[in-house]
């Protein structure tokens, strides 16, 4: 079974040193292919925060996916800002701003939706679209295809309508008609995961807490997701006769940061059976 860990809204400039060690601990215990990062990595974008997320990831122990987010450009650096968005970010992660990892199990698709007009909403384009439609409709059975947004692309709290990515709406459409199974995301700092239908299938919207930061909402735990792949044997029917038939699943965790523990633990579990055309 293949693991994938995702993590988001790390805010380093406000991060816990606590929750630093506990995270890089359950790296270490779950041993993940691939760490999905989806925004938000620093509070203000400075070089020190970059670098101290940088220092971060490098100790996860795993291959890191990271995305921008709309922190992850200078605020106040107006000149910066204008000109140069992403250069900081680039010195530490890269300067592919839509990285995409692929393996045998995992397809895993980076969306720039930080534009520099926009103080914190997120936009995915209509070229974005189609681009990434392309990508899924390529990949393969045996692969988990995943993609990863900063702002959600669906909620489930009317108070977070207007933190809703610009271009939802056909995003869903056309990446669940794409085949996606899953949709990473952040912004928030709420956790949860959340089926969405379309006209030929279905996908998994999982929204990641903040990580790291002290920046929670009032009762809402720091968190991360855990999605594991792989094939289990499942009778139904005329399965349960012969032992049942080997099916792809797809179980996604919800990992919770217990002060009394001082480590991240597994409180909600959800599992998928993507469908497969």
């Amino acid at each position: 079974m293949s693991v994938l860990l995702h993590i988001s809204d790390t805010h380093f400039g406000t991060e816990q040193p606590v929750m630093v060690e506990a995270l890089i601990a359950l790296a270490a215990q779950q041993g993940p292919e691939i760490v999905v990062l989806s925004g938000d990595i620093t509070q203000r974008a400075r070089p020190a925060q970059f670098r101290a997320a940088k220092t971060f990831v490098d100790r996860l122990g795993a291959p890191v996916l990271a995305i921008p987010g709309n922190h992850d450009i200078p605020l106040f650096d107006l000149w910066a800002r204008l000109n140069r968005p992403y250069a900081r970010y680039a010195m530490a992660f890269g300067a592919d701003l839509e990285p995409v990892h692929s393996s045998p199990d995992f397809l895993v698709i980076g969306v720039n939706t930080t534009r520099t007009w926009r103080h914190k909403n997120g936009e995915v384009s209509a070229a974005q679209i189609d681009h990434i439609a392309r990508r899924l409709s390529a990949a393969s059975p045996e692969q988990l295809r995943i993609v990863v947004v900063h702002q959600p692309i669906a909620v489930i709290e009317a108070c977070d309508q207007p933190d809703l990515l610009r271009g939802h709406r056909a995003a869903l459409r056309v990446w669940t008609d794409a085949g996606a199974d899953v949709v990473l995301g952040g912004h928030i700092h709420k956790p949860y995961t959340l089926a969405q239908h379309g006209f030929a299938g279905r996908l998994w919207v999982v929204q990641a807490g903040t990580a790291l930061s002290s920046r929670t909402p009032p009762g809402v735990p720091n968190s991360v997701h855990i999605l594991r792949w792989g094939k289990a044997t499942i009778a139904s029917g005329a399965d349960a006769q012969t032992g049942g038939e080997l099916r792809a699943y797809c179980q996604i965790e919800q990992w919770d940061f217990a002060r009394h523990d001082q480590a991240f633990v597994c409180t909600a579990v959800t599992t998928v059976q993507p469908m497969r055309g």
